[in-house]
């Protein structure tokens, strides 16, 4: 199980950094501010809760196995909820959410979520 946790972080913070890097770069070509919106706090956040996410379930898929599908479904609920916390507020001084402040968060949280289901499908189906 060790080997399959260092695997997914590798794996979360590579694409996550590949990711983060050609998002810098639109940007840059774009010539947009390359750290507003809260950027860089937005890739951390996404790859904190999903590395934590991916944990948690590992850690349960034997014990809790009925459960597991409502409790991944509760972690991807906790990532909306700390995106209301730490970053609608400020996104949303000037009453609209524009398309670089949703970009900033999205983008991460989709990667993320996609490598988070591709990584627990292949885990459960290779233990079942």
């Amino acid at each position: 199980m060790k080997r399959v946790v260092v695997s997914f972080f590798l794996l979360l913070l590579i694409s996550l950094g590949v990711i983060f890097c050609g998002h810098l770069f639109l940007l840059h070509f774009l010539d947009l501010p390359l750290f507003g919106n809260k950027i860089m706090l937005a890739y951390f956040v996404n790859f904190s809760i999903t590395f934590g996410s991916f944990v948690f379930l590992v850690n349960f898929r034997n014990k809790f196995a009925e459960s597991l599908g409502y409790f991944f479904m509760a972690t991807s609920m906790l990532k909306f909820v700390v995106f209301f916390i730490f970053f609608y507020s400020d996104y949303h001084e000037d009453s609209k959410v524009d398309k670089l402040e949703l970009s900033a968060f999205f983008i991460p949280y989709a990667v993320s979520l996609f490598i988070e289901t591709i990584v627990l499908i292949r885990l459960l189906n290779r233990v079942c």
